[in-house]
């Protein structure tokens, strides 16, 4: 056998493990989340309107494929005659903003106290683990209400709300990651070179926690952004004017008989995201995974 052919021999297999890991990537919901982040970046630039732009001579227009509908409304206009398609560009910022600093200040609270306390372990972690049940055990949904009573109905409300609860799920899932590497060998033998605990935590322990960490980041964005579009709905969330996808499937529920339109497209663009969000966090877990990587 030729030299060349003998190369190409061994290149075939692994050119063929490279084909496999990319038809294996979850490509629908990579599509979908490469589709939000590009219009909620640029949605000044796509956007055939303004976001708050009244027209009301033009309220309640059909989709441009019904009778009565342009193309200069694709998906048709709401009670304001403000164009739709517009306003859920806008709405994917308020989401996916709102998703992104909830779930990072959140990461950030639980990444800290789980990984301490299953290090620390002892009163510390009692303490913690049982702050983390009283917090679990409150309704998130009536806590937002609360925040929203008391401090007005904001982003800021709805960031807090959020965070103040998810912060437990990150707790408690890292503390269970970091109670199984505090048996890998690797610890002891750090613990007996006489490693300290904010070295032996930082070094050790952390990044061999973060692909938990990931997963459970990826899968809650999904969440946090369904939680918002529910707090929207119920006018606890982002106060109007701002563009806001359960906000506007409210104002939609009353027309859903003459003006399906209002309610149907951000509800399919609230179904797409989270269902794209919750794909790829699967996938992610499934590929951090060793255990699952072998099967």
């Amino acid at each position: 056998m030729a030299v060349g052919e003998r190369v190409a021999a061994v290149a075939r297999p692994k050119q063929k493990a490279w084909v496999r890991e990319i038809k294996g990537l979850p490509w629908p919901a990579i599509i979908i989340i490469g589709a939000l982040l590009f219009v909620a970046v640029a949605a000044p630039l796509v956007s055939p309107h303004l976001p708050y732009q009244v027209d009301l001579p033009n309220r309640l227009k059909p989709p441009m494929w019904e009778v009565g509908g342009s193309a200069a409304n694709v998906i048709g206009t709401d009670t304001l005659g403000r164009d739709l398609l517009t306003r859920i560009y806008y709405g994917a910022r308020v989401s996916l903003l709102v998703a992104v600093v909830c779930t990072g200040l959140a990461g950030l609270i639980g990444y800290i106290l789980g990984v301490t306390a299953g290090y620390y372990g002892g009163m510390y972690a009692a303490v913690m683990m049982r702050i983390v049940d009283s917090i679990i055990a409150v309704p998130t949904i009536l806590l937002a209400i609360v925040f929203a009573m008391t401090m007005g109905p904001s982003m800021g409300t709805v960031i807090l709300a959020i965070s103040s609860t998810l912060w437990v799920r990150f707790a408690r899932m890292l503390r269970g990651e970091t109670l199984r590497v505090m048996k890998e060998d690797y610890i002891l033998q750090a613990r007996v070179a006489g490693c300290s605990p904010p070295h032996t935590m930082l070094i050790h322990i952390v990044p061999n926690v973060f692909n938990i960490f990931m997963v459970i980041f990826s899968l809650d964005i999904g969440a946090v952004i369904l939680f918002e579009a529910a707090l929207s709905f119920l006018g606890a969330g982002i106060p109007p004017p701002t563009p806001s996808w359960g906000q506007m499937i409210s104002e939609g529920r009353g027309y859903i008989t003459s003006a399906w339109w209002i309610a149907f497209f951000p509800g399919l663009a609230l179904a797409l995201t989270v269902f794209a969000f919750n794909s790829f966090g699967d996938w992610l877990r499934d590929r951090l995974d060793p255990r699952l990587r072998q099967l």
